[in-house]
Formats: structure tokens, sequence, C-alpha cells
């Protein structure tokens, strides 16, 4: 009896589809794919647009509208939502001089939706542009089969302990990397500022960096990165899970472990500033713990243990190469007396416009709660 297999978007013909994209594009058609964040404040959606000419910026592009009911972000008596594009990148699924247009959310009355935390973060960071903000983050996140088991691992039973996987090679170590590369080549052709990628800790866990950026460069490069995975992965038939601990037991949970610096950290003598900025950190861990997860807390309590590489999420801590604090200072960082720290606390499935905003509100601004 011959197996059925879940449907997934692997199940097509990838080369029935190569055929009808082959056909030329007619000239002064250009297709916009509008993304956006949805009600959960994870979730990615999209919706296509013909226009007759090519964007060169954001403001080329017209405000557009969606069903907020079908999205958790409106009731069904007053369901349209407005899509507000705010960034612009080559699309690297049709190419040519199509477009993927990141978009804010805004309600019927003009104000922001519940998940769009854009707004905030830039007027932050319009404050502060004079410290020059410089951010990475380190997106981890884990691959499942389309039955929501990790990929890679036996169907009944466990992989072998962790140790022999973080950036392994070997088809016993690693899982998933063709979905990974294709995603890498994607984020390059899209103007992404990805900087590198990774297997991590557990198998079928990755990781890819994305920075330095300036400012509102990070959250808006990071979602839209975060968006091409899953368009990747959707093609191969897998699922990327943000969850970040998605298997309990002795594996490592995901994060979105945050490098962050001023002008002044970075400069001769820049330790100073970063050692500055650590008790301030402290003083509001509530706060920044809150705001590092869309739950509030509640998912990153999950992963922040005191165990596998993270601080509890009780207790604040910073430390010298110490991946078991909250704030890591590089080694290198504290040899060259200047650089960045890093902030380990935020989840895999942290929204970053949130994560930038509470550390230039925190360390810039002075803010406290």
């Amino acid at each position: 009896m011959a197996t059925v297999l879940p449907f997934s978007g692997s199940n097509t013909d990838k080369q029935v589809l190569s055929r009808y994209l082959d056909i030329p594009q007619p000239d002064r058609t250009v297709q916009v794919e509008y993304v956006w964040i949805d009600g959960t404040g994870v979730g990615i959606r999209s919706k296509c647009k013909t226009m007759d000419f090519e964007p060169q910026s954001p403001k080329d592009c017209p405000v557009w509208n969606f069903d907020g009911s079908s999205t958790g972000q409106s009731e069904g008596s007053n369901s349209d939502m407005y899509l507000h594009p705010v960034a612009l990148f080559p699309d690297p699924f049709r190419m040519g001089n199509n477009k993927l247009c990141l978009c804010d959310v805004y309600k019927y009355n003009d104000l922001p939706a519940e998940t769009n935390h854009r707004h905030t973060c830039l007027a932050a960071m319009e404050m502060v542009k004079s410290s020059r903000p410089w951010f990475g983050i380190e997106q981890e996140y884990i691959l499942l089969d389309s039955d929501g088991h990790p990929y890679g691992w036996p169907k009944n039973g466990f992989p072998g302990p962790q140790g022999p996987y973080y950036c392994g090679v070997g088809a016993n170590k690693v899982y998933g990397r063709d979905i990974v590369e294709a995603h890498y080549r994607a984020c390059l052709y899209a103007g992404i500022k990805i900087a590198g990628c990774n297997a991590e800790v557990m198998p079928g866990q990755w990781e890819y960096q994305v920075g330095p950026c300036e400012g509102m460069e990070m959250g808006d490069h990071l979602w839209i990165a975060r968006y091409i995975m899953d368009r990747v992965a959707e093609d191969f038939g897998v699922i990327v899970t943000l969850d970040p601990k998605p298997i309990t037991g002795n594996w490592n949970g995901s994060g979105a472990h945050c490098n962050y610096s001023t002008i002044a950290m970075r400069e001769k003598d820049g330790l100073r500033h970063i050692e500055e900025a650590i008790p301030k950190l402290e003083k509001r861990h509530k706060t920044h713990i809150k705001g590092y997860d869309p739950t509030d807390g509640a998912d990153n309590a999950r992963r922040l243990t005191g165990l596998h590489e993270t601080a509890h999420i009780d207790a604040f801590s910073a430390g010298v190469a110490n991946r078991g604090a909250s704030i890591r200072i590089p080694r290198q960082v504290a040899a060259d007396n200047q650089g960045y720290l890093e902030d380990r606390r935020p989840s895999s499935n942290c929204d970053p416009y949130r994560v930038t905003e509470l550390l230039v509100r925190t360390t810039i601004l002075d803010e406290t709660d």
C-alpha cells in the first residue's frame, strides 16, 4: 500500500512551474508582493499587486488594504485594514523588476494595529540617530517536517545527544542544509544585510545573522529575511518554527541574540560606554523581558531556564565571553577595549522593532520604568 504524504508545496513539480515563470513578463508590468505582520505578532502574510511601473522606493507604492478579520487584526463587521509601504526589496522569487514591499498595518481610524511596533521604534530611532546605533541579530530557528516532527530526527525516538551538531558537517550531523543555502542566496539577491549562517546546537536547528544594520534597517531587514525563509521552506515542504523551545528536555532552545553598539562604544575606549550601559539594562530587566517575545515573557520563560547557554529569566547577569549571562561582552571586545555588547535575552520569535527600540530607549535615552 502506497504511503500518502501530507500535502505541501514540495509535492508539486517545480519544473512545471519554471515553464510558466519563463514566460516573458510584459514591459511596464511589475509584481509587488506586499508583506506584513499579522495579529500574532509572529506570523507573516503577503499578497501581490500588479503595477505599471517599477517602484524605486516604498513611497512609490500605494497604500493598500486587506481583511483584518482573517489575520486576527479586526472584527468581520469592520474588517478593512490599511497597508502602508515602508521598505522595498528586489524579489528573489519572481526576480526581474519585481519587488517585495514591507508594510506597516493601520486600523480603520488610522491608528497603528496592536502588532505594529515599527511606528514607535521609528520615533525612538529618530531621537537617537546622532548616536548611530548599530544592531546585528542572530536568528535561530528549527526546521520541522510537514507533520511537525523535527526535520531529520528519527520518527520513533531521538537523535544522539547534543555535541556534534553545532557548526557540524556531514549527513549524520546536519539536516536541511539545502534550505539554508537557498535562503542565504535569496537574501543576498534581495539586498538583505545577511552576514552569515551556521548549524546550531540542536539537530535540525540553524541560525542566520542579519547586520550590522543602523537604526530602523534592523527590523526591516530581519522581517523580510524571515519572510524569505518561510517562502524557501515552503518550496521544500518544510516548516520553520520560531518557537523558542519547541522540544522539551535536554535540548537547546532558540533565541535571537542582539548585538548592539553606539558610535561611542565602537570608538577608542568604547568599553567604558558598554560597561555604563549594563547597569541601565539591569534596572529595566523586567521591561526588556516583557518586550522580548510576543507573549510578554511567557514564551521566553520556557527557554531562559539558566540551562542550555541561557541566563535564568528572573536573574540579570553580565560577563566577558559568558554565554550563560544575560549580556555577554565578547572576549575580543574586552581585548580591544571597544566594540559591542550581545543581549542574549530576546527569544527567536521576538519582534526586532521592540528589541531595538528598548535597547536605545534604555541605554541612550535613559528611560526608566
